[in-house]
């Protein structure tokens, strides 16, 4: 598919008013995607877990403006609170999918939005509150068009969110999603997400995911600044290559359910992640001493017990614990005992792994 694919030819009606709604989970990318290129395409393929409680709730209420003019018309609310710095990202996103969704113009827009994390503090929330949005906005244009496939939808979907923010195109579907083309993955785009079609054992379709909030700030260096020191990197080909070598790895890794290999490269992957920033121009650590020391924990730990027990991060200090559900009994009690106590004010969230976005 092409990006002209997703322009529509014509509506049937546009409905004078409605009120649509969505929620959209986060997701933790097992394969990290890191720079990119114009109009938010990936500099290399990803590939991410699906979440379930990490979560955007999301509604757009709209009414037809009564006057026609050629601006973008909206308020925005966060945790039912306006929210104008916000605003400016929303603006941008609507510039970006208008020749997507043309009918955006005609209607003033109320968008209320709410997360079940802290903003801002590496949970990928602009993937779970962009996935949300464009839900919306995907489902008032089906009211409007002619019967569209559940595939065209959720590529569309995947396609817009991708607009906003890239990770975003990763929580439409689950359990597993991938993103970027590479010759691992049959149908694979630049464009938007799909999810994963190759055999997936069992094992990794109730993983558990625990994360520790080490730090519920806002990050030193948004994703997007992140992003862009990957431009002219000095080891910016290799990280391109390794990703792909990684996502080749990984079809028989999760076909075969070998959970040594799946922590090798899970972890190796987030370390490297933070290893381009720590090895751009300007650097940042955006690690925090407790991630070391959650980190140091885990390794002693999974010696010790012989589990499966392995982490990952974002562009952030907090720390996504992994583990499959049959070891959750041993596992969730050493979190509790030796790692809750690294947490801010000893915060964490249980998720696990999850299909996808929901309507309300």
């Amino acid at each position: 598919m092409s990006e002209k694919d997703f322009i529509p030819s014509s509506y049937i009606t546009l409905k004078e008013e409605g009120i649509v709604g969505y929620t959209s989970p986060s997701n933790i990318a097992l394969v990290k995607y890191w720079g990119k290129r114009e109009n938010q395409i990936p500099a290399n393929p990803s590939i991410s877990f699906t979440l379930t409680a990490c979560m955007t709730k999301t509604s757009v209420e709209y009414k037809k403006k009564i006057r026609k003019d050629n601006e973008f018309s909206f308020d925005l609310f966060f945790e039912d609170q306006p929210k104008e710095e916000f605003k400016p990202k929303i603006k941008t996103f609507l510039k970006r999918i208008e020749k997507y969704l043309p009918f955006l113009k005609e209607y003033h827009l109320v968008i209320k939005t709410s997360n079940t994390f802290p903003h801002s503090s590496g949970i990928a929330s602009s993937a779970s509150g962009m996935s949300a949005l464009a839900l919306c906005f995907m489902e008032m244009e089906r009211t409007f068009s002619a019967p569209i496939t559940d595939d065209f939808f959720n590529n569309k979907i995947s396609f817009i969110s991708r607009l906003g923010s890239g990770s975003a195109c990763r929580s439409i579907e689950g359990p597993l999603v991938q993103w970027g083309e590479t010759s691992s993955v049959e149908g694979s785009s630049n464009l938007f997400g799909v999810k994963y079609p190759y055999k997936v054992h069992d094992i990794f379709n109730n993983f558990h995911d625990t994360i520790l909030l080490v730090d519920k700030g806002e990050k030193q260096v948004s994703s997007t600044v992140g992003h862009e020191l990957m431009h002219g990197h000095p080891f910016a080909s290799q990280r391109f290559e390794q990703a792909h070598e990684n996502l080749d790895k990984l079809r028989t890794i999760l076909a075969e359910g070998n959970l040594n290999d799946f922590i090798g490269i899970v972890e190796s992957e987030a370390l490297t992640l933070h290893a381009m920033m720590m090895t751009s121009h300007p650097y940042f650590i955006l690690m925090k001493p407790n991630t070391l020391s959650i980190i140091n924990e885990i390794w002693k730990f999974r010696q010790t017990s012989n589990t499966h027990v392995c982490f990952t991060l974002d562009a952030g200090a907090n720390v996504h614990v992994l583990y499959p559900e049959n070891e959750k009994d041993i596992v969730f009690p050493f979190i509790k005992e030796k790692l809750i106590s690294f947490c801010q004010n000893g915060q964490y969230i249980c998720d696990r792994i999850g299909l996808g976005a929901k309507k309300l």
